[in-house]
């Protein structure tokens, strides 16, 4: 019996390093899993469109797939678009079962890679003190998305022992530039930049020249292909994989 074939969605990026790090994600996710079928997928801007992909697949005789998201907060897509998908794709192709598994989301382990990320920076920069940090995510307009960055802030302030708060790209305040300004009218001079992003593109661009321009001594990679990252894809395939065994 064939496994379900995996399909890592993505909302897609005009800025072409952006899906060059989703299918980067997916090798990673690869070489733990050669067993499987791993395809990346877009909804917007890169290629290959998510119609793309299920297409190929079903050729190649998948006639299950599991959608996983690669999404750190909720928001429309997740919502909205993704099963709008999975349902077109499913009235494409008959007999074909597709099941969207939860998005990525915020898990603890990931500040193990922003911390990696960080150190990075750091080191590049020369900084070896630091008097606060900034952890930079995209923002909603959907507050509840907004509150799970705060909180994963808050733990990654106390795992650290420094004041730490959260700040967006844009939909909600503070932007980036408006926390490490906070923190140096605060008289904290040493303030770093976490990257809480699954991938490069404008936002985390936007982040980041804000960042560096209220005065932050370093802005962190975004997560990317990292292995961690990558072990919580597989969980959340193996989730909706098991969703798709006939009860």
């Amino acid at each position: 019996m064939t496994a379900p074939a995996l399909v890592a969605l993505a909302q897609g990026s005009r800025d072409s390093s952006s899906a060059h790090t989703l299918k980067a994600l997916c090798a990673e996710v690869r070489d733990m899993r050669p067993d499987l079928r791993i395809e990346p997928a877009f909804l917007h801007h890169a290629k290959p469109t998510f119609a793309t992909v299920v297409d190929r697949l079903v050729r190649a005789g998948y006639d299950e797939i599991v959608v996983v998201p690669l999404m750190l907060t909720e928001g429309d897509q997740a919502r909205h678009e993704i099963p709008e998908a999975v349902a077109a794709a499913e009235a494409k192709h008959p007999g074909l079962r597709v099941r969207a598994s939860e998005i990525l989301g915020l898990e603890a382990v990931f500040l193990e890679v922003l911390d990696r990320r960080l150190r990075t920076a750091l080191k590049d920069a020369r900084v070896r003190e630091l008097d606060a940090l900034v952890l930079a995510a995209a923002g909603s307009v959907d507050p509840l998305a907004n509150q799970a960055v705060a909180r994963l802030a808050r733990l990654w302030g106390t795992r650290h022992r420094l004041p730490t708060v959260a700040a967006y790209a844009e939909a909600a305040p503070p932007a980036t530039g408006e926390a490490v300004r906070q923190f140096r009218k605060e008289g904290r001079r040493h303030v770093a930049v976490g990257s809480l992003f699954l991938a490069p593109g404008p936002l985390h661009d936007r982040a980041a020249e804000l960042a560096v321009e209220a005065g932050a001594v370093a802005v962190s990679a975004p997560l990317g292909a990292d292995p961690e990252v990558a072990r919580t894809l597989l969980a959340r395939y193996a989730v909706g994989a098991v969703e798709l065994v006939p009860v």
